[in-house]
């Protein structure tokens, strides 16, 4: 039988009393858009999960300590399989407490300070922030307009890889911002330059589950399987954030050799709930995505027929964010800054996603359709009145 959440229906008087960072950081009578949570109520399904963990055993689990095995492992492998035709072998999977974790964790013991990486800019803003900190330098692989959609010059990343300093590429697929679902074709020229110039592809796929229409995820695994190291959760497509919960699909041999190196307890094991809810998600979880995916689906739609005119938009592939050109308003001032005073709507600014950014803002579109018409309202009111 297939549940319904009436997920379009969520009112801002029920979402104003939300304790989340995202509810409770704006001040009194801005709406947020800006971190990427999601408004929808929890699938019944993890609900169900999380509660039957809570009454029965907080003990131990079976599968502590023993890395590729136990559910989480097992239900990533089956949901690979079935929803891309990926075959993963669970006992190559190990758990970390999130994306930005395991992450760090494979540059230190995969790279070296100075190593660089090449990454898709503009870039959440997070792994900038990472490669930062440990001295990994970026390598811009800058996103480009490309008709209605985004993309890159391979042939100008190809050049820039022959100086030989790049030792990773970490991709975004479905990117963000700009929710473009990377093609076959442009995966597979990634994947070639990194076959020809020996590098670990770090690929984060924390959207995969949520590509738009027609459009397909493909794992870069599929591609490349022994360079390769898939990320991913059930955090972004189930509206999970805090459960703190994600896998890494460790391809590469010389990264498995490397992680097995590193005392046993350093990284830390993931957390039962953290695990009950993801497994229900990947599990039972699917009528509610079908659901969400529909709103998101008519909202990013809604986006383009609403927005105001000097604010430039391309539909994306994949995610709920829409990544708005406000260069064009002229204004004197960040764009982001701009709307939360005058329009009290909170986004993302863009600048903070790096070389590229100037001019933009993302836009989280995933709540109902009478709260994003009433952002687009207050921003298209905003922006008739700018100077």
């Amino acid at each position: 039988m297939t549940e319904t959440y009436s997920l379009n229906a969520l009112t801002l008087e029920e979402l104003t009393s939300r304790d989340g960072v995202k509810w409770s950081q704006p001040a009194p009578g801005v709406i947020p858009a800006w971190i990427a949570d999601m408004d929808f109520p929890v699938a019944t399904a993890v609900r169900e999960a999380l509660a039957r963990r809570a009454q029965g055993d907080l003990g131990y689990p079976a599968w502590l300590d023993r890395p590729g095995s136990g559910p989480l492992a097992e239900a990533f492998a089956e949901r690979m399989e079935s929803r891309y035709g990926w075959r993963a072998d669970p006992d190559l999977v190990r758990s970390f407490t999130d994306i930005n974790q395991a992450l760090q964790v494979i540059l230190h013991v995969a790279t070296r300070p100075g190593d660089q990486v090449a990454v898709h800019v503009p870039a959440y803003p997070p792994f900038l922030g990472t490669l930062n900190e440990m001295d990994r330098p970026a390598l811009p692989i800058q996103m480009e307009p490309d008709g209605d959609s985004w993309g890159f010059d391979s042939g100008a990343l190809a050049e820039r890889l022959a100086e030989g300093r790049c030792r990773a590429l970490l991709l975004v697929n479905p990117h963000n911002p700009t929710g473009r679902a990377f093609t076959r074709r442009e995966l597979t020229e990634l994947a070639e330059l990194a076959e020809r110039h020996d590098l670990l592809v770090i690929s984060d796929e924390i959207h995969a589950d949520l590509v738009h229409g027609s459009g397909d995820h493909i794992p870069f695994a599929t591609l490349l399987p022994e360079r390769t190291v898939t990320l991913t959760s059930a955090t972004k497509a189930f509206n999970l954030g805090g459960i703190r919960c994600s896998v890494a699909h460790l391809g590469a041999p010389i990264l498995r050799a490397a992680l097995a190196a590193q005392p046993a307890h350093l990284y830390g094991s993931p957390h039962v709930f953290g695990v009950e809810a993801t497994v229900a998600a990947w599990r039972h979880g699917d009528d509610w995505l079908a659901e969400a995916l529909a709103v998101l689906d008519r909202n990013r739609q809604l986006i383009a027929g609403r927005l105001p005119g000097g604010i430039g938009y391309r539909v994306p592939d994949a995610t709920y964010l829409a990544w708005l050109d406000l260069s064009g308003l002229g204004l004197q001032e960040e764009p982001a800054v701009f709307l939360e005073r005058e329009a009290k709507v909170m986004l993302s600014p863009g600048p903070l996603f790096g070389a590229g950014g100037e001019g933009f803002a993302r836009l989280n579109f995933a709540t109902s359709g009478p709260v994003l018409s009433e952002i687009l309202d207050r921003i298209a009111q905003a922006v008739k009145g700018a100077p």
